[in-house]
């Protein structure tokens, strides 16, 4: 089954192409990094995929359901989205449990009635997450790293069939960073977990969990399919069009400098 598939699409905003003729289809049971420079365009293609923009030409198909002939609210109640400028517009007085909660209302805090199942229900999440430690605990005293989880967690209170991940180790520290990654695999590894896209600056945060890679470049896809296929010196140094080279990490990463 796809999760979704674009067929030659193109967005334009004042007449400059922003995104010019994807081609792209992810399954289900894959799980994509994208990997992209400032303004090549991948948060164009993340809120295309939610709804949020409309292609300018071409096909796009989100779960099943075609643009033009789609519910949008109903498709991105179906897809769950996290970025680190959610971060700032959750409530501090809250705890980590009722913002993962919130996310059942798709709201910024509480305003409807819930059952303790639900509360109990996001309780779950945030431990299977690896967040038990945060419950009970307010939002405000919660570190970058942990309301990044507490985020992740919210996103998934709805079980989304897509999980997008935008950037979510940005402004990390290197040991909250680590953390945070070490939670999605553990996220990534879950029986029925919802597929995973990845959007990141950083090589060495692209998970094994993540099989597949797609290079963004100037509102083209420059290259996509698996990581061993994509993950090499020639293919990077033509990507950035600068002499690379690759260094293995642990778990299976890999970093890309400057040679």
């Amino acid at each position: 089954m796809k999760a979704f598939e674009f067929k030659n699409v193109s967005f334009i905003r004042d007449k400059k192409i922003l995104l010019n003729n994807v081609n792209w289809t992810v399954q289900a049971s894959e799980n994509w990094a994208i990997l992209g420079l400032n303004g090549a365009g991948k948060t164009l293609l993340l809120q295309l995929i939610c709804g949020y923009l409309w292609p300018s030409k071409g096909r796009l198909e989100v779960l099943t359901q075609v643009f033009g002939h789609a519910s949008i609210p109903e498709l991105q109640r179906r897809i769950g989205w996290v970025s680190t400028a959610l971060q700032y517009r959750m409530k501090d007085g809250e705890t980590a449990e009722k913002i993962v909660l919130s996310g059942k209302f798709a709201s910024i805090g509480i305003y409807q009635h819930y059952t303790p199942e639900e509360l109990e229900q996001a309780k779950t999440i945030l431990s299977n997450a690896g967040g038990e430690s945060l419950i009970g605990k307010k939002y405000t005293v919660l570190s970058q790293g942990e309301r990044q989880l507490v985020l992740i967690s919210r996103a998934l209170m709805t079980e989304p069939e897509l999980l997008i991940l935008d950037e979510p180790c940005n402004g990390l520290d290197l040991f909250a960073r680590e953390k945070l990654l070490s939670q999605i695999q553990q996220i990534a590894e879950q029986k029925n977990h919802p597929t995973l896209l990845y959007v990141t600056h950083h090589t060495e945060e692209i998970l094994p969990c993540f099989n597949h890679l797609m290079l963004l470049k100037a509102g083209n896809i420059f290259a996509k399919g698996t990581q061993a296929e994509l993950f090499n010196e020639e293919t990077f140094t033509d990507f950035y069009a600068e002499p690379i080279q690759i260094i293995p990490l642990k778990d299976e990463r890999l970093a890309v400098y400057p040679k």
